[in-house]
């Protein structure tokens, strides 16, 4: 067993203007874990985000919605690992990826920040990149045959067929979550990537 998830941190940007767009993926994910959890989100303006917390057999859990806007999430869960006194590795983010179909998720610890700048925050906040991350496939304006920049994409709504598929995924996700507070990411990472589309 590896050293248990306590923080869980969904990505998005704040605000109804943004609520159903792509790159608001890890917001909706965070939404549903904190349902599966029974804790309900309040504003905490001392570490810049809505958070909840949760009692999980092991132990104390806390999910987190930065409101600072994507490129400064770094802010919110750099005050909660502080004041919690949590490692990069105690901490999952969810967040929307391009580089992934609508309905494809995987799971990954570490590695670089592939230009999402919620990411990139979070890395330089915590000094290091071991921190876990849930990749919520969005897929790319290239991939889905669309002729929209990258930027103009995330900040859109996905098309009906791309949100049914996503929407699956975040159920997929959500049955995994435990395993990943108990610090059983193998068998979390396998389940979750046997039941991906092609």
């Amino acid at each position: 067993m590896s050293i248990p998830v306590k923080l869980i941190v969904g990505l998005g940007n704040p605000g109804s203007d943004y609520a159903n767009t792509r790159h608001n993926a890890g917001f909706w994910l965070v939404d549903q874990v904190a349902g599966d959890l029974r804790a309900s989100f309040s504003s905490e303006k001392a570490f810049s985000g809505q958070v909840a917390s949760a009692r999980f057999e092991s132990g104390q859990v806390w999910l987190a919605k930065p409101q600072t806007y994507m490129n400064r999430s770094g802010v919110c869960v750099g005050a909660l690992a502080r004041f919690y006194k949590l490692v990069p590795e105690n901490v999952l983010v969810l967040h929307d990826e391009l580089d992934l179909m609508p309905g494809q998720v995987k799971i990954k610890q570490g590695g670089g920040h592939a230009g999402h700048n919620g990411l990139r925050d979070i890395q330089s906040v915590l000094g290091s990149p071991g921190f876990w991350r849930m990749r919520i496939g969005i897929g790319h304006p290239r991939t889905l045959g669309l002729a929209q920049q990258v930027a103009d994409f995330v900040l859109h709504p996905p098309r009906r067929d791309e949100l049914a598929a996503i929407d699956s995924a975040i159920d997929r996700c959500r049955a995994v979550i435990p395993w990943m507070l108990t610090g059983d990411f193998a068998r979390a990472t396998a389940q979750l990537h046997r039941d991906n589309p092609a």
